[in-house]
């Protein structure tokens, strides 16, 4: 399972140098990767070393061994935590046992005993990790729900409500093949009272087995309570040997099964992405047979062949794009106004209901940017009022290179004000800190609670930022000031000390020297003449 990594914790040097000499860590399957003096050190190694395994004596200075695994639980909440202590106090090991530590050992620690405690927790180690990583339990798990992860993509995709990009990754994911091309879909309904799931079931294993077009692909899956085909054709002009197709299948289907089936087929849509637009027609097909009568093939075209004319910039429409032009790549961007451009060809709209389209579609735009506090004009330039019209184009691409631009534009614009407000607040936490450092309560959450932030989101936020996690920082600031009094003033350094939030000032040395070199008082001395 491979080498776990230690860290040990104690003030006193002898048992640090006695554990470490005495335990024979590789053929345990430990390395012990960092030692530390105190509590606040520890944290401090742990921080950058990221242990697996922490030992950590209960009586240490600055912060002792409870209250660092308090804060290990938070920060590394897989790492095994084994305390010892020259106390026996039920007390402590009450509370220690309340952390989740692994085990509470009495000093004097004996080799033979701790070697014991980490074969154990080696053990307890591998079970987590073996339960973690068992990806054969998981793959087998995941093919077992394939079937169902399939019907459910389907019914998603005929529904509408998978985004363009989400449904290329879902179809790869679960090994369902979408070429691109022309598809349409039709809905089959089984005119019999009373049909159950096995007839439903009946009717898609024989379309499954029957349905044949030269040049075509076809799925046939259950959508709701309805069988439904989702044909590829090789050309628009294979549409009509798909209806004759399925004239064959439904006449099949009285004679050989005696079940009368009538087929709604919705309009060709250009890629799979398109196909809920095609079942929308294919259900409107089907609300016909009251007059067209049932046991038929009923395409939409023939009905109503503006069919597609009732396109419109729905809710899906709204959140699709408003995802990709704040949240997704410039590529997801262009592909969005690609799809959403490529609705009025396809449509066949008459001239005045594609200008409906573009005006629903830039007002979506302007809505995300005044939401974001974006001037219009950074967007549509100079003195735009929102009035665009579609004959102010020569033809489909201009339209979609000036749409693409605009979107690009707004892109950009939400991601440089992100990285702004990223800023702002780091220069906030900067502020706070220049003005608390002082406060030996000073913390991560008291910072939060000002800025109102989760300590998690800022804390990353902030070391993406800044370079440095938010204790290093504030500790950098304290040892500024403390070298800036000693430099400049004569004050003791216990005042130093309280001075830049060090109640202890033995632990303030301890900092001080770690990071000047140097104790204050010869840092001081230093700079004498």
């Amino acid at each position: 399972m491979g080498t776990y990594r230690v860290l040990l914790a104690d003030d006193e040097a002898e048992i640090r140098t006695g554990i470490s000499r005495k335990i024979d860590w590789a053929s345990l399957g430990f390395s012990l990767v960092g030692e530390a003096a105190n509590g606040e050190e520890a944290l401090e190694l742990a921080e950058q070393l990221r242990p697996d395994v922490v030992l950590t004596d209960i009586k240490m200075p600055f912060m002792d061994g409870l209250e660092l695994c308090r804060r290990l639980r938070m920060s590394l909440p897989g790492a095994g935590l084994v305390v010892f202590s020259g106390f026996d106090d039920f007390e402590y090991a009450r509370q220690a046992v309340g952390m989740g530590v692994f085990e509470y050992i009495l000093k004097p620690i004996n080799a033979p005993e701790l070697g014991e405690v980490l074969t154990r927790l080696r053990e307890h180690l591998d079970r987590q990790r073996m339960e973690r990583r068992d990806m054969e339990t998981l793959r087998r798990r995941y093919e077992e729900s394939l079937p169902v992860l399939r019907e459910i993509f389907y019914t998603r995709l005929l529904s509408g409500q998978l985004r363009p990009d989400q449904v290329r990754e879902k179809a790869a994911r679960y090994e369902i093949d979408l070429p691109e091309g022309l598809w349409t879909a039709a809905l089959v309904h089984v005119d019999i009272l009373g049909r159950d799931e096995l007839l439903l079931l009946s009717v898609q294993s024989f379309l499954s087995e029957h349905f044949s077009l030269e040049g075509g692909q076809s799925r046939v899956v259950l959508y709701g309570d309805m069988p439904a085909l989702l044909v590829r054709l090789e050309g628009e002009d294979r549409l009509y040997h798909l209806l004759e197709e399925l004239e064959r299948l439904s006449w099949l289907s009285q004679s050989y099964l005696g079940i009368p089936l009538t087929t709604g087929v919705g309009l060709p849509c250009r890629g799979a992405e398109e196909l809920h637009r095609s079942m929308e027609g294919a259900r409107s097909a089907l609300d016909y047979r009251v007059l067209m009568g049932s046991s038929r093939v009923i395409y939409i075209g023939d009905l109503e062949p503006k069919a597609t004319a009732a396109l419109s910039f729905g809710e899906e429409d709204q959140r699709t794009l408003s995802s990709a032009v704040k949240m997704g790549t410039p590529e997801q961007v262009r592909q969005m106004v690609r799809v959403l451009t490529g609705r009025i060809p396809q449509a066949g709209l008459a001239l005045h209901q594609g200008q409906l389209f573009l005006l629903e579609l830039v007002t979506c735009l302007l809505r995300l940017a005044r939401a974001a506090g974006v001037e219009v004009d950074e967007v549509f330039g100079p003195g735009f009022t929102g009035a665009v019209s579609i004959s102010d184009f020569s033809n489909l691409e201009e339209l979609e290179g000036w749409l693409e631009e605009r979107c690009l534009r707004l892109h950009e614009q939400l991601g440089r004000r992100r990285t702004d407000m990223a800023w702002r607040l780091v220069d906030r936490a900067k502020d706070y800190i220049a003005g608390h450092y002082a406060d030996e309560d000073l913390s991560v959450e008291s910072l939060c609670a000002h800025i109102h932030l989760s300590p998690t989101y800022f804390s990353t936020l902030f070391k993406r930022e800044v370079g440095i996690s938010f204790t290093a920082y504030v500790t950098q600031v304290r040892m500024e000031e403390a070298a800036r009094l000693l430099r400049e003033t004569g004050e003791k350094t216990y005042r130093v000390a309280e001075r830049t939030g060090y109640s202890d000032p033995n632990y303030f040395s301890y900092v001080f020297k770690k990071s000047f070199g140097v104790s204050p008082s010869k840092f001081r001395a230093g700079l004498k003449p």
